[in-house]
């Protein structure tokens, strides 16, 4: 019988039903969407910074006792203890490291800055870097190189050219594979195999620093970096501040927006849905006062009107989530390039929410139980 009755009460009143459940799902829609955005943020920002470069850098340390006494503090790193060391930390967040050794040489008597490095690293630790040519795939390839564009505008030199580098009594030629466009420092510098770097330089087995792309929160590079310092004693390990405080800053303003929108729009779905209910009350009176004069409880008349609302919620909860799927899959794509992933726990959240909402929009339905049968049998 309840549930005979309930299907009457949502039947005879679906024209205004249908703005609150509309409001329910549109709700529920961007709801679902903005937690699955909050829930997926942290990994698309990751993503994204990751692609600004290298976030850590280990360089010589600087020994106190060498410093108060006045002594040079030392310039470069042994390679191979740096790098035998650095392997017996390494975490599934690192996505690539790479020694560097930087000299300056000389092409036709004009100074510029050589970078020796791990060449097939270079494509991993800057992916934004634009390349005119080719990268050096081959960590053994020591006849060819990599110009930044202001080298390779100085120099007028071009993919397959050559170019000669002098330094002190030493030369060597190496063959341009590509031109790179960084956008920064590294478009005046030539980028050769760091075994070419240290042979010009006579410093075999010699590193300047070694940059590394760790992915991760600002937090989980943190805590790495502090592994990294602890196995790497009496080396300067830090990470680049500008890019894991900015990424740390972002984050957290983009979730407190994210929760002020979602609390925003609770509250607008509550007054719609309350304004909704209101006009919906004053039809009720009489449906009302006619059940309580049959004998019917106050507390089974105000269930029945609940079980109603609750069962609206439950709809658009569902609906909008199924909506907010979509939305979300949108959303990323627009923002990041990929699609949001989905998570079961925003599903159930959201339908909860908006079974809530619509239960506290329900506020007017629960004075019906004041109507006295008495004053609506008199058409009061």
């Amino acid at each position: 019988m309840f549930a005979r009755v309930l299907w009457k009460l949502l039947r005879s009143s679906s024209g205004r039903l249908a703005v609150a459940l509309i409001a329910l799902m549109s709700g529920a829609a961007v709801i679902s969407a903005l937690l699955n955005l909050d829930l997926d943020i942290e990994r698309k920002l990751t993503q994204e910074f990751r692609a600004l470069g290298p976030n850590l850098v280990i360089s010589p340390g600087r020994d106190i006792r060498m410093i108060e006494s006045g002594a040079q503090t030392p310039t470069l790193m042994d390679e191979g203890a740096v790098l035998t060391k650095l392997q017996g930390v390494k975490a599934e967040d690192v996505v690539t490291e790479a020694p560097y050794l930087y000299i300056v040489a000389r092409s036709t008597n004009t100074p510029v800055v050589v970078a020796g490095t791990w060449l097939d690293e270079l494509p991993k630790l800057d992916p934004t870097w634009k390349l005119e040519g080719d990268w050096v795939p081959s960590r053994t390839d020591e006849s060819r190189c990599v110009v930044g564009r202001n080298v390779a505008r100085r120099f007028k030199l071009a993919p397959g050219g050559s170019l000669d580098l002098d330094y002190i009594d030493r030369t060597t030629r190496l063959t341009v594979a590509g031109i790179v466009d960084a956008g920064g420092t590294e478009d005046n510098q030539v980028f050769v195999n760091l075994l070419v770097a240290q042979d010009l330089a006579g410093l075999l087995g010699q590193v300047g620093v070694v940059q590394m792309s760790v992915s991760g929160t600002s937090k989980t590079i943190a805590a790495y970096t502090q592994r990294v310092a602890t196995a790497l004693s009496g080396y300067d390990v830090r990470p680049i501040r500008q890019v894991t405080q900015a990424e740390g800053e972002l984050l957290n303003r983009i979730q407190l927006l994210i929760i002020s929108m979602v609390v925003l729009i609770l509250v607008l779905t509550v007054l719609c849905v309350l304004a909704t209910m209101a006009a919906l009350a004053m039809e009720r009176r009489i449906d009302v006062g006619l059940m309580k004069a049959l004998g019917g409880s106050i507390t089974r008349v105000v269930g029945l009107f609940l079980a109603e609302v609750g069962v609206l919620g439950l709809i658009g909860g569902v609906a909008g989530c199924i909506a907010g799927v979509a939305l979300s899959r949108w959303m990323g794509q627009r923002a990041f390039g990929a699609a949001i992933t989905p998570r079961w726990e925003v599903f159930v959240l959201t339908i909860a929410l908006m079974t809530g909402v619509a239960l506290a929009g329900a506020l007017p339905l629960r004075l019906l139980g004041r109507v006295k049968p008495a004053a609506i049998l008199r058409g009061e």
